[in-house]
Order: structure tokens, then sequence, then C-alpha cells
């Protein structure tokens, strides 16, 4: 028998794929379709308004969506790495709903292209209804959904053809260029660069006051023990901006309005020439876990708000004010508190003697000492309305958190770490008790009894206060638990409660091995 001529075999065309593998070939089709929908939003966001992106969009409307238990969940365990993990969650289910479509599209089409739309339409409603938004902002995602389409019915058709190679080779071009498509909108979002560009531009008002440099003895000098004041970079971030608002401070405004008599508003340069002080705060998450580190001190420069609210003169009744973000938060403040003359309530400009990052809340943010930031720190400020707490409602209230939240006594041990060698080890970490300050911290080692530690000196009634212990450490493994008492006598409680409805209690325990 002659053997068929090399010419002939290598054209003799492949076999079919079968059902399983044409079903894996429908669904990469969709994963593919999926990634290039993806990049071709991101690159239309970064060119027209890079919050108007189909992830940010729908990773906002899921903020918005959380309730109060979930969201103090994933921040108890990510902690400030909770948006981009959000983010990645998202990618993982909009790719998954991409290898359904395929498999719909190669079933029974046209489902999976009409799945496609439909993810579309909850991309463009998601984007539209941000604060803020504009109809353009629909255009980001109507692009994807258009892209998304047109990719799944190409590439769902060559999934028909007997040479896989050629279909392989075609998703993975689509892949990669939706990912390029995204690394370049990335590069280019016009937002993030022009408020950088804003922020390298201010100059600072020149305080009325300053605030005296800490002392020496104000702070301990100890490896691993929180310093006395958070560098910028490493200010810890929590609030439900999934990319933080680009404003420009030459149209920035700030409304004050509600039950007053003078509603006004002011620009960016205005507020600017109010007179402006600094203050050093301590700003603390209500998420919160005994013991985290969700919390951080900056020296910041403002104006005083209870200035702007005797200008705009509240009526009787009214006992809250709920300030507005350009963000979408907001945040139920009460009156007495920004109207207390013993109290620093600020409109902040500056952190740490350089303009407010954007991450931070540029151009304008509040900070209130003594009180949890959801109720007190709200970000991109846009506006002040006073009104009362049995008329509105803030952005974590209607969340099942409590509308008035003090920060609560608390401690953390920083040092020492596990491994430490026997022999004299020094303990040491930060209390707090914002607005009435620490007098006394107290250390327990394997349940014994409670001990005084060397407190640093009281540099701020607004600030943490660090403390330390030097232990005759053995070796073998040890728990200590540190409790506070406060300036006015009151004892920090042993009564565990978790982070709703206003914060964590309870004291910091850890368990450490002398080595």
């Amino acid at each position: 028998m002659t053997a068929p001529h090399p010419s002939l075999a290598r054209a003799t065309p492949p076999e079919p794929a079968g059902p399983g593998r044409r079903r894996g070939l429908a669904a990469l089709a969709g994963v593919a379709s999926a990634g290039l929908a993806l990049g071709a939003g991101e690159l239309v966001a970064g060119v027209l308004n890079a919050s108007a992106s189909p992830i940010l969009s729908v990773g906002s409307f899921v903020i918005d969506l959380t309730p109060g238990f979930l969201k103090s969940a994933v921040v108890g365990a990510f902690g400030t790495g909770d948006k981009p993990f959000l983010i990645v969650v998202l990618l993982v289910v909009v790719l998954g709903l991409g290898a359904v479509a395929g498999l719909l599209q190669a079933r029974r089409p046209p489902l999976g292209a009409i799945g496609v739309c439909v993810v579309g339409l909850v991309a463009i409603l998601a984007a539209v209804t941000r604060t803020g938004a504009s109809p353009l902002d629909a255009t980001p995602s109507l692009v994807a959904a258009a892209v998304g389409v047109l990719t799944l019915t190409r590439l769902e058709r060559r999934t028909e053809t007997r040479d896989r190679r050629a279909f392989l080779v075609s998703a993975a071009v689509t892949a990669a260029v939706g990912v390029t498509a995204g690394a370049v909108a990335r590069s280019i979002g016009s937002g993030a660069r022009s408020t950088q560009q804003a922020i390298a531009r201010v100059t600072l008002p020149t305080p009325a006051a300053t605030v005296a440099p800490p002392l020496a003895a104000d702070s301990f000098d100890l490896p691993g023990l929180t310093p006395l004041v958070t560098a910028n970079d490493a200010f810890y971030r929590i609030d439900i901006a999934l990319s933080p608002p680009a404003i420009d401070p030459a149209s920035w405004r700030l409304e004050v309005t509600g039950e007053v008599e003078h509603p006004f508003s002011l620009s960016y340069a205005e507020l600017s020439k109010l007179p402006m002080h600094e203050s050093p705060t301590t700003l603390m998450c209500v998420s919160n876990p005994v013991g985290g580190d969700l919390n951080g001190t900056a020296v910041w420069l403002g104006t005083a708000v209870r200035d702007l609210l005797t200008r705009a003169v509240p009526r009787p009744g009214a006992d809250m004010v709920l300030s507005s973000g350009a963000d979408g938060f907001s945040a139920s403040t009460p009156l007495s508190v920004l109207q207390d003359p013993a109290r620093d309530s600020l409109l902040a400009v500056g952190m740490n003697g350089a303009a407010l990052p954007q991450l931070h809340g540029f151009p304008v943010r509040m900070v209130v000492p003594g009180l949890y930031g959801y109720v007190s720190a709200t970000k991109w400020l846009t506006k002040l309305e006073v009104t009362r707490f049995d008329r509105a409602a803030a952005y974590w209230t209607d969340r099942g958190y409590s509308a008035q939240a003090p920060i609560k006594l608390s401690s953390r041990i920083d040092r020492p770490v596990n491994g430490a060698r026997a022999g004299m080890v020094t303990v040491a970490g930060v209390a707090w008790a914002q607005h009435t300050g620490i007098a006394r911290v107290q250390l327990q080692i394997d349940g014994g009894p409670w001990t005084d530690c060397r407190l640093a000196g009281d540099w701020s009634v607004d600030v943490w206060r660090q403390w330390r212990y030097t232990w005759a450490a053995p070796k073998g493994s040890h728990t200590l638990r540190v409790r506070a008492t406060d300036a006015n006598g009151l004892v920090q409680t042993a009564k565990e409660q978790g982070e709703i409805p206003d914060g964590a209690t309870g004291l910091h325990t850890v368990q450490v091995t002398i080595t």
C-alpha cells in the first residue's frame, strides 16, 4: 500500500472539536471578549472621566449596597487593602460572567450577547447615578458593552472552525489588547494627573497660629513603636471612593446651607483667605478593631468650622450638621460639637505642612477631634447642611451604624514581637482618649496584677499618647494585656464589642514568645 504524500497529509484538516472542548473554547471566547470590553471601557474613561470607568462605577455601586456588617468584615480582614480587594473580586466576577456569556452564545445564541448587554446596562446605570455624574459618564460602559457583544459574536463563530490554533491565537490577542488598553487607560487618566498638578501649584495659607512641635519627652524613640505623627504616605485611608475624586480647586465650592438664617457658599480662594491655624489631631476609623491600626495623627491646617456656622446663624432646633463629599459620602456631626470653642473642629486644607493629598480629601476635608471618622471626617468636602438628627441620616447611619459616635477610650501594644530575647524587654504602644486625654496606662502579664507603665509627655489632648514598660522577660510564651484610664478617671472596659454600631471595645491582648 502506497503511503500518502507528505504534503497531502499536512493539508488534511484537523478533527472538529468535541462537545467538551467546544464548551471550553466558548468559555475562553467569553473571557477574552470580557477582557477586551473592560479595556475599551477603561480607555474611554481615561480620556473622558476616570471615575466613570465601568469597574469603578460598578464597584462604587456595590459599596453603596454593602451592609454595615459586611463592610466591617472586609475592612477588618483587609484593612486599607479593602479597595484593591474589591476591584480584584469585580474583575474575577466580570471574567466569570464573560465565560458564562460565551457558553450561552455557543449553545443558544444570542443569549450570550444579550447577557453582555444586561451587564453593560448595569454598569451604565451605576455610572450615571454616581454623585456628580453626567450623562456623558455612560459612554465608557456603553462602549464596553458594544465591544463585548461584537467581540463575543466574532470569537464564538471561530470556535466552530477546525483550526483551533488560529482561534487560540485570536483569543490571546484579544485578551492582550484588552489588558494593554486598560494599562494605557490608567496611565492617561486625565483627572488624576490634573489633580496632582493642581496640588503641586497650591501655596498653603500662612497660619495665624502654629502648633508648638512636640518636646523630646513627648515621644519615645523605640523601634516598632507607633510614631507620634504619622507621615502622609503612611496615613490610613478608609472611605467609599474606589477612585479618589479629581477636583479642580479653581471650580470647587462649599455650600453652607440648611436650617440657617444666612446660607452662603465659598470658593477655594475665599476659604484660603479665612484665618487658618494648625492643630494636631488623631483620627480614628470606626472599623478599627481592638489593637488595630486604622488610625493616625497629623498636624492639620485649616479654618474653624464654628466660625462658618456663626456666619450662617443656625436656627433654633437644629442639632446636626450633615457634611457631604464629592464621592457621595455624608457624615452626621452634632452641631454642639462643631460649635464648641474648646474643640478644634476644622475645614482642613493642609496636612503635615503640605497641601492635602488627593487620597486624603484634596482640596478640603473635615477634621473633628474625638469623633469616629464616619460621623466627622468627610473628605472632598462640598456641603455643610445644618439640620436635625430626626430629619436627616448620613451614609453609614442607614447601614446599621449609630448616628453619633464618640471615639472609645482604647490602647494598643506595638512591641515586643515574637522572638525577642529573654532579659530586659521593652513593651510599648499607644493609648487614646481624644479630647479627654490619657492619665494612666497599665500592663498585665500572664494574668498577673496590673502594673503602671511610663507615659510620654502629653503633646495634645487630641493626640494619642505613647507608653512603655520595662519587663524582665523569661523564656517561653506569654500573654500581655493593656488598659488605659482617661483624664476623667474612666477605665477602659474589658467588655468585648464589635465595630458596629459605634466602635469596638475590649482590651488588646497579644501572645509573645520570648527566646
